[in-house]
């Protein structure tokens, strides 16, 4: 599959070796932005879980999943004014195939560009990635689905641009 280019915006398979430590920060940076979103409990449980051991799992996981399959992608906003980091601005994780029976579709695990970035066509570039790579997926339903939350109009809005329309719904309880 080839590499996607969305003007200034350069979205590439994720490379462990040289992305390692740029999507940890992007990963970090996303779940602080969930915590954050939903009050000072959930902003605690979030910052709470981010320590060294989760960090190393995460990563672990990100490499069991791209061991068979390019399944997350890394946006980079090469060229653009204040891109000196090399690191990159944005990331989406889709789930490989083989876990499509999970939701008997492609899945979104996570997306995420930083709010710096936003706007910039990063996101859009990201997204076209993941149709392009989930068109190529053997799924029982040929959807891609992802979880949002209901509260976050910014995300809302950029899905319902893609396509993305209500489908079901997600409820979860404390363990």
């Amino acid at each position: 599959m080839t590499d996607a280019d969305a003007g200034d915006a350069d979205v590439r398979t994720y490379d462990p070796d040289r992305d390692r430590e740029g999507l940890w920060a992007l990963k970090r940076a996303f779940e602080l932005e969930l915590g954050a979103g939903g009050g000072e409990v959930k902003e605690s449980k979030y910052e709470g879980k981010l320590d060294p051991g989760y960090r190393e799992r995460y990563l672990a996981w990100v490499d069991r999943c791209v061991d068979d399959e390019d399944c997350v992608f890394v946006a980079d906003a090469s060229g653009v004014e204040g891109d000196a980091d090399g690191d990159p601005d944005g990331y989406l994780f889709l789930l490989p195939e083989r876990l499509a029976f999970v939701w008997d579709a492609a899945v979104i695990n996570e997306v995420y560009v930083r709010p710096e970035r936003r706007g910039s066509g990063l996101g859009d570039a990201l997204m076209s990635r993941a149709v392009e790579h989930a068109r190529g997926q053997d799924l029982p339903l040929d959807r891609l689905v992802l979880d949002v939350d209901r509260e976050n109009e910014r995300a809302r809005a950029f899905y319902d641009r893609h396509g993305f329309t209500h489908w079901g719904e997600m409820v979860g309880r404390d363990l």
